[in-house]
């Protein structure tokens, strides 16, 4: 960390312990760990946009928010005299120099790939210390969105070689399972096509992972598609005096399908 950065990190410490002072913001006084666990949600999601939006302003300014987040557990970790910001800065520093011998300490890796595998067994080791067995797919979030933390696990589980060969092989077993889910719709039995779902679902994730495209990027990217479509259609109505909700089935999809061709032509 620079000069500058530090000075800057220290003024963002005195800003939040003045807004959590007794003469600070109502507002702020008021949060703890539990209320703020939205936030710091909304935050993270907020530095993916601007990821995906390649804006590096509004990267820089999200990016702040997130770690005014940070700060803010910090300053209530203080105040309840359990931690504070050094021991959180302390332990990531540790924690970095620890897991990259091949960077600190002399080791050697071949590859990122390799990389990868002393991390994870560096974890492991750290787990044995602490009396704790520690599973392949240990560290992954269940607060995670599933088909991301669908991705994650089996990425995890591809580490010990629990995996299918390619994307070809993987799309055998999505067509297994839409086979059970189609039979599970047919028996009209929700928990069985809840769970059937659930498998095709994860089967499909598979495939992405595995033809290295991000299923939740993917997924959005659908969301998205269909959204710029369907205002699309509803602007065409609305040109003509109509509204969606006044409209058939049959002219909806007559709609839906010339907004689909303008889209294509553009």
């Amino acid at each position: 960390m620079t000069e500058r950065s530090g000075t800057l990190l220290e003024q963002l410490l005195g800003i939040m312990a003045r807004l959590r002072s007794p003469d600070g913001c109502p507002w702020d006084l008021e949060q703890t760990r539990a209320s703020l666990k939205p936030f710091l949600i909304e935050e993270a999601y907020e530095v993916l946009e601007a990821i995906d939006g390649c804006d590096a302003d509004a990267l820089v300014e999200e990016l702040g928010d997130l770690l005014f987040q940070v700060v803010f557990h910090a300053q209530i970790g203080a105040e309840e005299q359990a931690f504070d910001m050094a021991d959180i800065l302390r332990r990531v520093c540790a924690k970095m120099t620890d897991r990259h011998p091949h960077v600190f300490a002399g080791a050697r890796v071949a590859d990122a790939q390799a990389a990868l595998a002393q991390w994870e067994a560096i974890k492991g080791r750290e787990s044995s210390a602490r009396g704790r067995a520690r599973s392949v797919l240990d560290g992954v979030p269940r607060a995670l969105p599933a088909l991301t933390r669908a991705q994650r696990v089996q990425s995890k589980a591809a580490r010990v070689k629990f995996d299918w060969p390619d994307a070809p092989a993987a799309w055998g077993k999505v067509e297994e399972e839409l086979a059970e889910t189609k039979a599970a719709l047919a028996s009209g039995d929700s928990a069985h096509l809840g769970e059937e779902l659930g498998d095709l679902l994860f089967s499909i994730v598979n495939v992405a992972r595995l033809s290295a495209i991000d299923p939740e990027a993917a997924l959005q990217g659908a969301v998205e598609k269909f959204r710029r479509r369907f205002t699309d259609m509803e602007a065409a109505l609305l040109m003509q005096g109509r509204s969606v909700t006044a409209v058939d089935q049959d002219e909806l999809e007559k709609t839906w399908e010339a907004a689909k061709a303008r889209e294509r032509r553009q």
